[in-house]
């Protein structure tokens, strides 16, 4: 009998390598290697070495004489996937769609079905439902039509000569890690299994021109379960992220060959499905309480959209001899770093204190934009002083407490105007000054310090 060969498999960056290890050599990452059957070789194939006798079955062409005047993009019929998507999505490519389990992937896939059968074949293929469950589900959505097809499989080539045979326009699989291959002996949603599944899903989309919505569900660091090699061989990923209790859902891309990777989408979860949100800092700022100190309002860009995220600290004494940190949707490390300089350029002795930040609505602020809101949200906590309601920061805060520069100010003071807010906080503009907003009073300020005094009067 044959020796079975095995091959070992890094599960975060899908790193292959003969014998295990305790380290992957690739990224790093401890205790990921693991044991894969490998992929049986077919008999007819052929060693490719250099030489007379190699066959070329394809031609390169110029790429001038590539045409693109067909338009290739079509909208999903959810202006806020579109956008996420960079204007509709593109003919022939594989999107992954990630989140945890229950945010809303399936209902967000089976809702653009009743805009995409319009004007398109769509097969949607379950493999977690059966087609009564799928058929009650669209009856909830208000999705119905007969140019939408159900399957309930999981076997990658019964899955494959359905598409042969009824050949759609839209293939949708839910979800990557339910498929397997008979030709491999590894259990669904293994390392080899998910990667074969997705590649010769990426080879129908490129050679049939068929467009590919794959869902894929997330561990728990996050991450889309499986080999980190299947984000690479896809054209676009995105995230759907949501809090547990909240009915907020946002939309967000990690990779896109097409289009800003920047952009995001925001829903709303209701019963009937999903609601996109057109004005998201309006849903971000609603409930906020007035007259409260720790929370100040900043103006971050998502993509090209300019949206308003609120900013809570809190200060409290320290009731140990270690002060404690924490931060949810604010970077750990750059919070730490402001509390720092809050400290040694403003006066205000916050290392005594445990210091706790929160960005309300889920979001994840990742640019220094909102760094002068997160220290005046600190300095208001800490002094008990509150920030008035209709009061904005916007700038970028360095080492020695400067305040510096950043980029689309203009828009942002427009959405803050558009949103109510009267003051705004900016960062001292040196040269050609901007033009007045009417309505916005805007005052800059050259440090932390100055932009203290200017919103709490300190």
């Amino acid at each position: 009998m044959a020796k079975i060969k095995s091959v070992f498999f890094c599960t975060e960056c899908g790193n292959e390598t003969p014998k295990w290890a305790g380290k992957c050599q690739a990224c790093g990452a401890w205790n990921t290697i693991i044991e894969q059957e490998a992929a049986p070789k077919s008999k007819a194939g052929r060693s490719i070495r250099a030489g007379k006798d190699v066959f070329h079955t394809v031609k390169a062409i110029s790429l001038t004489e590539v045409d693109t005047s067909q338009e290739v993009r079509f909208l999903t019929g959810m202006g806020e996937l579109d956008r996420v998507l960079g204007g509709g999505a593109v003919k022939g490519s594989l999107v992954l769609v990630g989140g945890a389990p229950g945010v809303g992937k399936s209902t967000l896939m089976l809702q653009i079905c009743g805009s995409l059968c319009q004007s398109n074949r769509v097969l949607y293929v379950s493999g977690e439902e059966s087609v009564r469950q799928l058929k009650l589900r669209a009856q909830r959505l208000g999705v119905a039509s007969e140019r939408l097809l159900v399957l309930s499989e999981t076997a990658l080539e019964d899955i494959l000569q359905s598409v042969s045979d009824e050949e759609p326009d839209i293939l949708i699989v839910d979800s990557i890690q339910t498929l397997y291959n008979g030709a491999l002996e590894s259990p669904p949603g293994s390392v080899g299994q998910v990667k074969d599944c997705t590649m010769a899903l990426m080879q129908m989309a490129k050679g049939r021109d068929i467009t590919v919505f794959v869902i894929g569900h997330v561990n728990k660091e996050g991450s889309i379960a499986g080999p980190k090699v299947l984000e690479h061989m896809v054209d676009c990923v995105l995230y759907f992220e949501g809090e547990q209790h909240s009915t907020c859902r946002i939309l967000r891309a990690a990779k896109n060959r097409f289009g800003a990777t920047n952009e995001i989408g925001v829903f709303e979860m209701l019963d009937s499905g999903l609601e996109e949100v057109e004005n998201p800092s309006q849903m971000l700022l609603s409930g906020r309480p007035d007259g409260a100190p720790g929370t100040c309002v900043t103006c971050v860009m998502e993509g090209v959209r300019p949206v308003l995220a609120e900013i809570q600290a809190l200060l409290a004494p320290a009731s140990y001899g270690n002060a404690r940190r924490s931060s949810n949707g604010f970077d750990f490390g750059r919070a730490a770093m402001l509390l720092a300089v809050l400290e040694k350029r403003g006066g205000l002795k916050v290392s005594v204190c445990d210091a706790y930040m929160n960005i309300i609505g889920g979001l994840n602020l990742d640019e220094p934009a909102a760094d002068l809101a997160a220290v005046l949200a600190l300095a208001s906590s800490y002094l008990d002083r509150p920030i008035a309601a209709d009061l904005a920061a916007i700038g970028e805060v360095g080492l020695t407490g400067e305040l510096r520069a950043v980029n689309n100010l203009d828009q942002r003071l427009s959405e803050v105007r558009r949103l109510g807010f009267r003051t705004c906080v900016v960062p001292l503009r040196k040269g050609k000054k901007a033009a007045p907003l009417e309505g916005l009073h805007v005052v800059e300020a050259a440090n932390i310090g100055e932009a203290i005094r200017a919103a709490l009067g300190k």
